[in-house]
């Protein structure tokens, strides 16, 4: 099953990859480069996102166990790539003037509360666990 998962993960991966950049390659071409940073930086961040997870899968194929510094990794790219994708969206849109979502500044409150408690989350981990230390 893991392996099974792997190689979805990896056939994602492979296809976000190729479409990342025929859109990198289009906005290039057509010279809007800055109108298409939010999507590109949207597929490159989840395609990293997918790295991590197939790194998760891989650890818990190796090592037959499930642990939670891996998730926390994920969730923590996760919440990252949300902030990095609201902000460069909003910076397309006051570039463009217009109005700004309402629910902009709750929804980067709430992402960085969320990303403080998950590095404390992992620092906590890396603490109580020292072969956390030795392997990363």
């Amino acid at each position: 099953m893991y392996v099974g998962l792997g190689l979805l993960l990896a056939g994602i991966i492979v296809v976000l990859l190729v479409t990342s950049f025929i859109s990198f390659g289009k906005t290039a071409l057509a010279w809007s480069i800055v109108a298409g940073v939010g999507g590109l930086l949207d597929q490159i961040l989840l395609v990293l996102l997918l790295v991590e997870l197939l790194y998760t899968v891989q650890v818990s194929f190796r090592e037959h166990t499930l642990t939670a510094e891996p998730f926390l990794l994920v969730g923590l790219i996760s919440v990252i790539r949300r902030i990095l994708v609201i902000t460069a969206v909003f910076g397309e849109q006051h570039q463009s003037g217009q109005v700004p979502p309402s629910m902009l500044v709750p929804e980067l409150a709430v992402l960085a509360v969320l990303l403080i408690a998950l590095t404390v989350a992992l620092v906590l981990l890396r603490r109580r666990d020292p072969a956390t230390l030795q392997r990363g």
